[in-house]
């Protein structure tokens, strides 16, 4: 890989700005560059490297930049040429190319609501296992760096939070573990609508049963409602703040890994 590429690309992992590598997986016949040419990609469009230049590049450039608007990961894109286009005089028909684009440096999101001692154990455990961690208290004293220190924190009235801060994608993975049963009812009802992979919510089974019920009854859609992880963790008789964040970040892996979770889950769901 050339060196530059190698220098933008760890610059990028290291202050978190994303970007697509865009490498050549398959030729045809004459194109532009070769297998494993690559090249770097911004979302303000500027790169790194080349493909070959011309049509092929400007195209690629603009599936890259779908790939930052769709919150997708990867993809695929494949061009034919001509004879004419590849520009090489020896060159009797044309080729086809096939890239491989692949989005780098967004992290896994884990937006926790609640930052008592339930909520900072998970932020710490999310933060040793690579999570971008936020996490939101109206109480300034609890959400705050110096009490924190694993997340970016977040204090104002919840409103706010959604209106102003808080962003959601398919990469974002949602705690709700506030200080009391109808507050977590209303950050859950705010998150209607709103893009996530996962949604746990603490508390018992009789509980979360009632918040269910009056989430329905106040126009939460039903399919929001039966996607909630809820009670929150899986079922491994947890009870301090760290068992507890150990048992939700065990249930959130198993997620983002395409587990068994309703198996894993079973003692809870019977």
């Amino acid at each position: 890989m050339d060196l530059t590429i190698i220098e933008s690309l760890k610059k990028s992992l290291e202050t978190g700005e994303k970007c697509v590598l865009c490498t050549i997986i398959d030729e045809e016949g004459s194109t532009p560059r070769s297998v494993g040419s690559k090249m770097l990609i911004w979302e303000n469009g500027s790169i790194v490297g080349t493909i070959g230049g011309g049509v092929l590049e400007y195209h690629v450039i603009q599936e890259a930049l779908r790939l930052f608007r769709e919150d997708k990961t990867t993809a695929l894109y494949s061009e034919e040429f001509t004879a004419t286009e590849v520009d090489d005089p020896k060159a009797a028909c044309g080729g086809k190319t096939t890239v491989f684009l692949e989005l780098i440096g967004r992290k896994k999101e884990l937006i926790i609501f609640g930052a008592g001692h339930v909520g900072k154990a998970i932020a710490r455990v999310a933060s040793f296992l690579n999570y971008s961690v936020t996490l939101w208290d109206e109480r300034e004293e609890f959400a705050n760096p110096n009490n924190v220190p694993w997340a970016q924190t977040i204090a104002c009235p919840l409103d706010d939070a959604f209106e102003r801060y808080l962003s959601f994608h398919k990469l974002t993975h949602v705690v709700v573990v506030t200080r009391g049963h109808s507050l977590d009812t209303e950050v859950v009802r705010k998150l209607d609508g709103k893009t996530a992979c996962y949604i746990g919510v603490i508390g018992s089974k009789r509980k979360i049963a009632v918040m269910k019920e009056n989430l329905l009854k106040m126009g939460v859609s039903k399919e929001l409602v039966d996607r909630l992880y809820a009670p929150i963790g899986l079922p491994i008789k947890a009870e301090t703040p760290e068992e507890i964040a150990i048992s939700v970040m065990a249930e959130i892996i198993a997620v983002d890994n395409g587990a068994n979770v309703k198996g894993l889950r079973q003692p809870l769901d019977v």
